[in-house]
C-alpha cells in the first residue's frame, strides 16, 4: 500500500468511526432525555407488605412502573415512616406536600376531613355488600368530593377491613362484658365515644405504642381487622378472646396531593388513577378472600372466636346510639342519611 492510499484508508476509518459515534449518541440521546425527564413519587402508608394494607401501595407502585415502562416510579414508604410513625398526621403532611400520594386510612384522615367518620359509626356496615354500597355509591361520591376540598385528590378504594374486638381478660357476647376494659382505641375521638358508650376505658395511642402496652398490661384489649391481629400476633401478647362484631370497617384510599397532581399531565394522571383502581380491586379481593385461613390460623393458636348472633348484636346497637346523635351533625345528616338507605338497599 503506498503513503497516499493508507493515508486515504485511515482518513476513511477515523470518519466511519465518528459517524457511527454519532449515530450511537443519535440513539441515546432519547434515552437520556427520558431518563432525565423520569419522575419520582412518594407512596406513605401506615402498614408494611407483610399487610393487604401495605401490599395495596407496592401493587400501586408494580402498576406505576411497569405501564410506565419506568418513566414514573412510586417510592413507598411504610410504617408511616414520612410523619415519624404518627398516622394521624399523614393527610395533614400530604397537604403540605411532604408527602406525594398515600394509601391512607379513613379512621386516620377522619380528623381532617369530618365526613371520613361516617365510617366509624358503630355498626352501620353489617358486611362486605354494605360496604361496597357507600364506597361506590353515591356516600363514597360525596366524601371523595369532601376530601378534594381539602386539597388531596382521591382516586380510588382500597380496603383495611372489619374492626373486631379483642382484651386478655374475658369473652366479650354482650356491652356488659366491656364493662371497666381498658381498650387500645386509634386517635379517633368518635372511637372513644363508641367504647365510652359500651362502658369500657378507651386509651388513645398509636400503633407503634400498642402492642408494647398490651404486653405489659397497661390495656386490656385493641379492635383491628384480623389481617392485623394474624400477621401481628396480637395472641402472643395475652389477647386470647377474640370477638367478631363486625362494628365498624376501614376502607383505604388511594390519593394524592393537589399541587402535584396539577403537576402531572393528562397521560400520567390516567395511570395514576386507572393503576390505584386496579390494585385497590386486587387488594380488597385478596383481602377478603384471606380473612377465612387468618381465623383458622388464629384459633389453631389457641384465641378463643366469639361469633355474635343477631340478637347479641342488636344489644351492641342499642347501646351505641348516643353515638350517633353526637356525630351525626358533625358528619352530616343528609350523608349518614343516604349512607343508611344504601346499605338498606344492599341487603
Amino acid at each position: 500500500m503506498t503513503l497516499l492510499a493508507a493515508h486515504i484508508t485511515a482518513t476513511t476509518r477515523r470518519h466511519s468511526f465518528i459517524a457511527t459515534g454519532l449515530l450511537g449518541l443519535a440513539l441515546l440521546t432519547p434515552m437520556i432525555a427520558n431518563n432525565a425527564e423520569a419522575r419520582e413519587l412518594s407512596v406513605s402508608t401506615v402498614l408494611s407488605d407483610a399487610f393487604p394494607w401495605g401490599q395495596a401501595a407496592e401493587k400501586w407502585a408494580e402498576l406505576v412502573k411497569e405501564r410506565s415502562g419506568g418513566e414514573l416510579t412510586l417510592r413507598v414508604y411504610p410504617n408511616a415512616q414520612l410523619v415519624a410513625g404518627d398516622q394521624t398526621k399523614e393527610f395533614s403532611a400530604m397537604r403540605q406536600g411532604l408527602i406525594d400520594l398515600a394509601v391512607g386510612s379513613t379512621i386516620n384522615w377522619s380528623p381532617q376531613v369530618p365526613e371520613l367518620n361516617l365510617f366509624s359509626l358503630p355498626f352501620l356496615m353489617p358486611d362486605h355488600a354494605a360496604i361496597d354500597a357507600l364506597t361506590q355509591g353515591e356516600s363514597g361520591k360525596q366524601i371523595f368530593a369532601a376530601i378534594e376540598s381539602k386539597g388531596i385528590v382521591p382516586l380510588a378504594w382500597g380496603e383495611n377491613g372489619f374492626r373486631e374486638v379483642s382484651n386478655s381478660s374475658r369473652a366479650i357476647k354482650t356491652p356488659k362484658d366491656l364493662q371497666g376494659l381498658k381498650i387500645r382505641v386509634v386517635g379517633s375521638p368518635l372511637f372513644q365515644d363508641t367504647f365510652t358508650a359500651l362502658g369500657a376505658n378507651p386509651t388513645q395511642m398509636s400503633w407503634a405504642d400498642a402492642k408494647p402496652a398490651l404486653t405489659t398490661g397497661a390495656v386490656d384489649g385493641q379492635e383491628n381487622p384480623l389481617s392485623v391481629f394474624d400477621v401481628a400476633r396480637i395472641d402472643q401478647v395475652g389477647q386470647t378472646n377474640l370477638t367478631l362484631w363486625h362494628y365498624m370497617a376501614d376502607p383505604l384510599i388511594f390519593a394524592a396531593n393537589q399541587r402535584v397532581w396539577k403537576s402531572l399531565d393528562e397521560d400520567e394522571r390516567t395511570l395514576l388513577t386507572e393503576t390505584a383502581k386496579e390494585a385497590g380491586v386486587w387488594e380488597t379481593a385478596m383481602s377478603r378472600a384471606g380473612n377465612a385461613q387468618r381465623l383458622a390460623d388464629i384459633e389453631a393458636r389457641g384465641v378463643k372466636v366469639i361469633t355474635l348472633e343477631e340478637d347479641a348484636m342488636q344489644a351492641f346497637r342499642d347501646a351505641t346510639q348516643s353515638v350517633y346523635a353526637t356525630w351525626t351533625p358533625k358528619i352530616g345528616e343528609q350523608l349518614v342519611e343516604t349512607a343508611r338507605a344504601e346499605v338498606e338497599a344492599s341487603r
